[in-house]
């Protein structure tokens, strides 16, 4: 069985042979909820500069994407990787594929220089995967824009997770969360 290699692949470097890799993945897991999956605007969501993939033989088994963005947050702002589009094939779940990928995530976040913060939004349900792999959940109200381009705000308690960077758990404010834009 081929080794699991991890890379990291800016969003305009991608090859036409990667989207169709990438497709594949998440219209495996996507396509009879959300339709077709658009690299540019993947369901609705904000795009993702760095692509953080999982491969094996030829194949895309795993995927994290990430952007940079300065958000607010109470009063002041915070330069942050917006995380999404986490994802493992199913023959791959379980193979810790996933906190591979999460760590390549933060060593990219590292070496990207000025971002404090990693930040996500997720289910539940998975809320566990990310704590065991070091983000720290908090509690906020979220302001975004929505997958139909409206203003969206979400009360604390949702999924809310937070990596430290070059910023410390206690340098995060308090206070409601702007993300300026649509969420990943």
């Amino acid at each position: 069985m081929p080794e699991v290699a991890i890379e990291i692949v800016a969003h305009e470097e991608l090859t036409s042979s990667d989207l169709v890799r990438l497709r594949r993945l998440f219209d495996a897991e996507y396509l009879d909820d959300f339709g077709e999956w658009d690299p540019d605007m993947p369901y609705g969501y904000a795009p993702h500069a760095l692509h953080v993939i999982a491969r094996r033989g030829g194949e895309i088994v795993g995927h994290v994407g990430w952007a940079r963005r300065t958000i607010a947050v109470g009063g002041d702002e915070i330069e942050i990787g917006g995380v999404g589009g986490v994802l493992i094939s199913d023959a791959m779940r379980g193979e810790r594929v996933g906190s591979r990928l999460m760590s390549a995530v933060a060593e990219s976040m590292r070496g990207a220089n000025g971002v404090a913060f990693g930040y996500l939004g997720c289910r539940e349900e998975v809320v566990s995967f990310y704590a065991s792999c070091g983000w720290t959940r908090i509690s906020a109200e979220e302001r975004s824009i929505d997958t139909s381009g409206r203003p969206r705000e979400d009360p604390p308690g949702q999924p809310l997770l937070i990596l430290p960077v070059e910023g410390e758990i206690a340098d995060w404010p308090v206070g409601a969360v702007d993300l300026r834009g649509r969420a990943w």
